[in-house]
């Protein structure tokens, strides 16, 4: 008893020192938030040599898992994997809230935040960022729909209890409780088939951000048609690898399917992730052969200059080979695995880092650097600490969601298959 008494009061003083966390964070993001509303975009360090800076990586990087997280649950509710069928639910909530965190960057790091609605109201097909604007929106009203199906067993089921739990259900439900076979059936085939309209989605949005990239001829360094399938790569890599870590920290653990669970999400990144690191190879050794063009010097500068550490350290080592070990030799200590996950999820933001800066930071026209003087026309980059300010926004406001949704929605309970004792029929 006294044991058990312990391990309560340590994870009160736990749950306390990550709230005090989170509230921290917050705050200071939403300070960096205030800056932005009102003062524009002064008080970042990008200009107008280098554009595009730490909002727009923080953006594909938030994609990025949203199209990862939910591809795999494309595994559960197209291909119909057993193993994986529990943590559907929670695969779809996650995709919606990385997506919002995207569209969110990248509304922050426009000149005029209050002219987003013109791509709708004006769009210009003949570019790739409309499509991927109405790729976006078509992708958010699939999200919400699927959720909305997998979700509604176990909300109906919910509306037959008392509290909280019967005003979510009502409320998220519009009253329409009622549950029978023959409406489990409909929602599995619903799910069936907004799975299989989102896979084609998912790839062409994401794989549509790496062909934004690519398709900038002028960009020698991003202009190369490798990077739609590097960019869905990274996106199953960093997505499964949320995925991993969000179950095994999250996830009852006296559920008899953890351990399976787990361990089949971290065989899937394994996977993926020595693939990508295969493609991540041929993308640097192939211009590093010879030793000559544009790609070399930059890719030099990637791995050797004065921000080496951000691929060495943060990629390399955090990102990759101490993840690599921990997948292979932990196989049995899902909470291992999940720091393994947590580990690729995070420093894949160094990936995205180093795909958007170093395309821009190689002057186009030689002497461009030396001809005009101003704070404003430099090829060096480095965030602002009021631009991470609001990238700490984002990512608690991230978190609280993600908090909200698994205080109030049935996201890591067994999926339901029939219709329950209690239900409405």
């Amino acid at each position: 008893m006294n044991a058990l008494a312990q391990r309560m009061t340590w994870a009160k003083a736990a749950s306390g020192a990550l709230g005090l966390l989170w509230v921290t964070a917050f705050a200071l993001g939403s300070w960096g938030v205030i800056l932005r509303l009102t003062t524009g975009h002064e008080l970042a360090n990008y200009g107008s040599y280098i554009v595009w800076g730490l909002w727009v990586a923080a953006y594909i990087y938030f994609i990025g898992l949203s199209a990862g997280a939910f591809l795999l649950s494309s595994l559960i509710y197209v291909f119909a994997s057993k193993e994986l069928e529990q943590i559907g639910k929670l695969s779809l909530v996650v995709a919606v809230i990385t997506l919002l965190m995207a569209l969110l960057a990248i509304w922050f790091d426009l000149g005029h935040m209050d002219r987003f609605y013109y791509v709708y109201t004006r769009p210009n097909f003949g570019s790739m960022m409309a499509w991927m604007v109405w790729l976006y929106t078509g992708y958010f009203l699939l999200l919400l729909a699927e959720a909305w199906f997998a979700l509604r067993a176990d909300l109906a089921r919910w509306s037959a209890s008392h509290g909280w739990r019967r005003v979510v259900a009502n409320l998220l439900l519009l009253g329409r409780t009622a549950l029978s076979e023959r409406s489990l059936t409909f929602d599995r085939r619903a799910l069936r088939v907004l799975g299989s309209l989102g896979i084609p989605l998912a790839i062409a949005f994401h794989g549509g951000v790496g062909a934004l990239f690519g398709t900038i001829s002028a960009r020698p360094y991003w202009h190369t048609p490798l990077y739609p399938i590097l960019f869905l790569t990274g996106a199953l890599v960093s997505g499964g690898a949320l995925m991993t870590a969000t179950v095994a920290f999250f996830w009852p653990k006296g559920d008899r399917n953890y351990m399976g669970i787990v361990q089949r999400l971290s065989q899937i990144v394994l996977m993926i992730l020595l693939f990508d690191l295969l493609l991540e190879w041929a993308e640097f050794s192939i211009p590093m052969w010879y030793g000559v063009g544009p790609e070399y010097e930059l890719l030099q500068k990637i791995l050797f200059g004065p921000f080496w550490w951000v691929f060495w350290v943060l990629h390399v080592l955090l990102g990759s080979l101490i993840p690599l070990f921990l997948l292979l030799t932990q196989r049995k200590q899902p909470l291992w695995l999940g720091v393994a996950g947590a580990l690729i999820a995070v420093s894949f933001m160094a990936v995205r880092l180093n795909i958007v800066v170093p395309g821009l930071i190689e002057p186009q026209l030689r002497g461009l650097e030396e001809a005009y003087q101003n704070p404003r026309l430099l090829f060096e980059y480095v965030p602002s600490l009021f631009e991470w300010q609001v990238v700490l926004f984002i990512v608690a406001l991230g978190v609280g969601l993600f908090y909200m949704a698994h205080r109030l929605l049935p996201l890591t309970r067994p999926h339901v298959g029939q219709v329950e004792k209690g239900s409405r029929a």
